[in-house]
């Protein structure tokens, strides 16, 4: 077939099974939106009221979906637009693809009108970037990005296309898609080392990342706690990783992790991390940490073996397939005054929420109510603050890919767009986004998107007036003095919902929770929720900064 760059980019897509792109057409991309009008009834297109929303649109829909992600903007500020959403999905090793026009070829370093070096931009924060110049060159970068983004510790890798190549004409070939390659086993040295270390352990800790969800090894880590017969802390990238309602789960670990989890820290005899990188957000003070048992690491990643922490056995390699050649050969342990003490720990150290006005709501009981409602099956997409930490800390998550949140970078404006790409994603499960009322007014502008397609997710909006996390920090460490992080902004979310096209409800009394959460979740249609809370509630336990994981403070 002779085609042009443009449709050849289509049939690439096809190749790969894409379904839906996200994006912002423009000029340098005007040729591959000529195709996906032609293409229209085999690839979905999303139109988002900004670049950064489909970024972080295709980022959710990854997540959500476990496939890749794509996402297309034109040159100069359409391309840099996507920036943000690109280290996002690098910071959590999500799998996406972003095509970028550019400006013709014979155009490119004259400082032309929209041209920007996009490839020289994105390389700290892709796993590759193309410039393709050469049409004949496009089909075969478009399927190594597709098989770079997907294999090994997953991320986004970035096609930057001049015009001028998208209407360039040569003949095309369909081909299957290209396999990722398969990671290999550890030497059986380390393999032997960590069974007899797990054997002989008699207090031992599983500690779970972001890397069992992107292996979808969820199973065998479920095996591997009960084989070791040991608890389990997931982080915040592996919510639901392992079912939260499981006796062994004990919350999450590090900064805002539960004080059964530094307990258990504390009092083991060994950790058994898989699939996580030991973020400083976990370890806090690093020189404090995993510093009286030994440490036996999986990971894709060799880069990550005593990066943050030094580790005793190195097993590199995929968590799924590592963990089930350690499950062929370990056996059955019991421990049944560790488990004990691990459920004493958890009945006396639950987590607690309360608010100084006895009226007042708490986050605690919205997000316990909207579980309820839900089934513990809904996904929920958060942006970043306190709301993030009380999403992770009260929604019980029972299965992989329901939570949804930028861990690594921390990306306030982050959760609407992602919400958007796991409803279109998945469209028969419930998405929520949680939001703070700071992070909302971020990229409040893709509840038109919401509107306009009429996705059916809730963006509930934890509304305090102030920037909770930080002003957290200021009441700790600085004093009371709350520059800049007292809000108060006169914005009518109501209102403003209303003008997007999208239905608004309030909670304002406890009274109002469950019947305003059941009426939301009944219309399938996009809606806000404005729900009041004291600007005052902490996200507690905390750990200061420089002290160790294993003193959290529990009270403020």
């Amino acid at each position: 077939m002779n085609l042009t760059g443009a449709e050849i980019i289509m049939e690439c897509l096809l190749e790969q099974q894409v379904d839906t792109v996200f994006g912002y057409p423009g000029g340098a991309v005007l040729n591959i939106y000529d195709a996906l009008y032609r293409y229209s009834d085999r690839i979905n297109h999303v139109l988002t009221a900004h670049e950064q929303g489909a970024a972080h649109a295709a980022d959710g829909y990854a997540r959500a979906s476990g496939k890749v992600g794509v996402c297309i903007a034109t040159s100069g500020p359409g391309a840099t637009n996507l920036v943000t959403g690109i280290a996002t999905a690098y910071m959590d090793s999500v799998p996406m693809v972003a095509i970028t026009g550019n400006v013709n070829r014979d155009l490119l370093g004259l400082d032309s009108f929209q041209e920007v070096d996009i490839t020289g931009i994105t390389m700290p924060i892709t796993k590759h970037n193309y410039i393709v110049k050469d049409v004949t060159e496009l089909a075969h970068v478009i399927r190594e990005a597709f098989q770079i983004a997907n294999e090994g510790r997953k991320g986004p890798v970035l096609i930057d296309i001049p015009k001028d190549v998208t209407g360039a004409r040569c003949e095309y070939t369909p081909e299957k898609p290209l396999e990722p390659e398969q990671s290999e086993l550890p030497p059986q040295y380390w393999m032997d080392r960590a069974l007899e270390m797990i054997e002989k352990s008699e207090r031992p800790f599983i500690y779970a990342g972001g890397g069992v969800l992107a292996a979808e090894a969820a199973p065998e880590l479920r095996e591997l706690a009960e084989r070791a017969d040991a608890p389990v802390s997931c982080s915040l990238m592996c919510q639901g990783g392992f079912d939260q309602q499981s006796p062994r789960y004990i919350g999450m670990l590090g900064m805002h992790g539960t004080k059964t989890a530094s307990e258990a820290i504390k009092n083991c005899d060994l950790m058994i991390a898989v699939g996580t990188r030991f973020s400083d957000r976990v370890t806090c003070n690093t020189g404090l940490f995993a510093q009286k048992f030994p440490v036996i690491q999986i990971d894709i990643d060799a880069a990550e073996f005593n990066k943050n922490v030094n580790v005793e056995v190195r097993l590199k390699g995929d968590a799924k397939e590592v963990l089930r050649a350690l499950l062929e050969k370990l056996p059955a342990a019991r421990h049944p005054m560790w488990m004990g003490q691990i459920a004493c720990w958890k009945q006396q150290y639950p987590l607690t929420q309360h608010t100084d006005n006895p009226n007042g709501i708490t986050p605690k009981e919205v997000l316990e109510t909207l579980c309820d409602l839900t089934g513990g099956e809904a996904i929920l997409t958060t942006e970043v603050g306190q709301h993030q930490m009380w999403a992770a800390q009260y929604y019980t998550f029972r299965h992989p890919r329901q939570l949804l949140t930028s861990g690594g970078l921390g990306t306030m404006g982050y959760g609407l767009g992602a919400s958007l790409g796991a409803q279109v994603a998945l469209p028969d499960k419930q998405v929520v986004n949680i939001a703070g009322d700071g992070s909302f007014h971020m990229n409040a502008n893709e509840l038109s998107t919401a509107a306009k397609y009429n996705i059916p997710i809730i963006e509930l909006i934890f509304n305090n007036e102030v920037l909770g996390m930080v002003r957290q920090w200021q009441k700790l460490f600085y004093d009371n003095r709350f520059s800049q992080t007292t809000l108060d902004k006169p914005t009518n979310y109501e209102l403003l919902a209303e003008a997007y096209g999208v239905k608004a409800m309030t909670i304002s009394s406890r009274e109002e929770i469950r019947p305003v959460l059941e009426a939301a979740l009944a219309l399938r249609q996009p809606v806000l929720i404005n729900c009041h809370i004291d600007r005052d509630i902490n996200v507690l336990p905390m750990v200061p900064a420089g002290a160790s994981v294993e003193d959290p403070i529990l009270e403020m």
